[in-house]
């Protein structure tokens, strides 16, 4: 979607809310904001988390909730790779960067900013403190940007509210040290810093607030609870190149670097806890809802694990063949082109055997993810296949045991305990030469393909430029 459909799409909402809200506000300021923002949002890292994202998790109903989601992925150092030039105003007064790291200045350089003050507060954030990344610092950042922009338009009181829905889009948290949750925790924040600012909210409104929170959090993560897994694993590929910025490389990221993609991505699904995932707090959402939003979520996480081990396990044969090229090899060069299915070179598994005896799923986990495999995630992204011709070979091969089987020879493979020729010595040897032998087709159609227009010079030729 193009820049102007994403900002009168944002400018809409903005302006839709400031009417719920009953905000009298010029539609310039709001011109102002919705540029910023959908800006931001179209960076060029920006596969999930973009414009898209934003409008989704706000929701159609409450206007808190929707000026929160406009803001809550504004920052996201780890995407774009720094603070975005245009945003820097807004948070150069009160955060500094050191080699990389960011922290709260000691001291403010201009007047004491009570929209800070809130902010920090609600986040437990002290002055010299430095910000991590997974502990809150992207919403933090978001949160200080959202109370600038807004500090023209509305009161400290609603601003509070759109920050704790920031602030309540950290995600994974366990219970705290006195055993309250998340959402816990925020009621109890807002509370004392409702007192201390003097914000006039109602311990109505608090506790609307903190329900409100929790459903633009479970909103922001609904993903891991969509009732397909195709579509789940859709999204987990779409994060893939925020953070691995070389498979933006238009098909020239290498062997390696797809697999550090997926590798990462494993290691995070292996320890991630369904039940830190959804939020619920006093009702909100019932206890029907969240246990059905745990539940699938557990169910999408051990779909991925496996799917993303067994990718692991296939793709350590492709890696280990494609090192007796070089270190550098293009994925693309192993694989064939990505972008083009009607390609004269082809792609890998357009003529791998029939089996005779090909493994059959023996559980219902086994054959869903067999399904993705075979059939391919909800959608495609271009820097890979919808679809995964190897993995599903090396599955019908040797089965989901025999992927259980080589993970732990592919872990010492990646982590340099043993060679790649270690390796592959450890694997089945047809299964290897099939590998290698499909991707020997690949190369010679190639080849083929470079030679088609040689013509050979001839010898008058030949001499004529020897003269020359």
């Amino acid at each position: 979607m193009n820049f102007d459909k994403n900002y009168q799409k944002c400018l809409h909402k903005l302006i839709w809310a400031t009417h719920k809200l009953d905000v009298k506000v010029c539609q310039s300021q709001l011109a102002h904001i919705a540029r910023i923002i959908v800006q931001t949002m179209m960076g060029p890292w920006r596969y999930f988390h973009s414009v898209e994202h934003i409008l989704e998790v706000g929701g159609s109903t409450d206007a808190i909730e929707v000026l929160a989601a406009l803001f809550h992925d504004i920052i996201y150092v780890q995407v774009d790779g720094c603070i975005p030039f245009n945003l820097t105003p807004y948070l150069a007064p009160f955060i500094e960067e050191e080699r990389g790291k960011f922290f709260v200045r000691k001291e403010n350089t201009g007047e004491q900013d009570i929209l800070f003050e809130i902010v920090a507060t609600l986040f437990k954030v002290n002055p010299g403190e430095e910000l991590f990344p997974f502990t809150g610092q992207n919403e933090f950042l978001s949160a200080i940007v959202a109370a600038k922009l807004l500090e023209p338009l509305l009161t400290p009181g609603l601003i509070v509210q759109v920050i704790a829905c920031i602030e309540a889009t950290i995600p994974f948290r366990t219970q705290s040290d006195f055993g309250l949750s998340p959402s816990e925790e925020l009621y109890q924040c807002l509370k004392s810093t409702n007192q201390r600012f003097n914000l006039n909210l109602t311990d109505t409104e608090i506790l609307e607030s903190v329900k409100r929170s929790v459903r633009l959090a479970n909103r922001d993560v609904g993903g891991f609870a969509h009732p397909s897994s195709a579509v789940f694993l859709s999204n987990t590929w779409n994060l893939l190149p925020e953070t691995n910025h070389n498979l933006n490389k238009s098909g020239s990221y290498t062997v390696r670097d797809y697999r550090v993609a997926i590798q990462k991505m494993a290691v995070f699904m292996k320890f991630l806890n369904a039940e830190l995932i959804f939020r619920q707090f006093r009702g909100e959402p019932n206890d029907l809802i969240y246990l059905h939003l745990v539940e699938q979520a557990r169910r999408n996480l051990e779909v991925a694990r496996l799917y993303l081990d067994s990718k692991l396990v296939a793709n350590a044969i492709l890696e280990a063949l494609s090192l007796r090229l070089g270190s550098d090899v293009p994925l693309s060069i192993m694989m064939g082109d990505f972008g083009d299915e009607h390609s004269s070179i082809g792609r890998l598994g357009d003529s791998f055997p029939t089996l005779i005896n090909p493994y059959r799923p023996k559980t219902v986990l086994e054959c869903e993810v067999w399904q993705l495999l075979a059939g391919g995630r909800a959608q495609g992204i271009s820097f890979d296949f919808k679809t995964s011709p190897l993995t599903s070979f090396v599955v019908q091969y040797i089965g989901f045991e025999g992927i259980c089987q080589m993970w732990q020879r592919t872990q010492e493979f990646f982590q340099g305990t043993i060679t790649s020729e270690e390796f592959l010595a450890s694997c089945d040897t047809d299964l290897v030469d099939i590998v290698m032998n499909e991707v020997a087709k690949l190369l010679e159609k190639r080849k083929v393909a470079l030679c088609s227009l040689y013509k050979p010079l001839s010898i008058n030729r030949v001499k004529q430029l020897q003269h020359d």
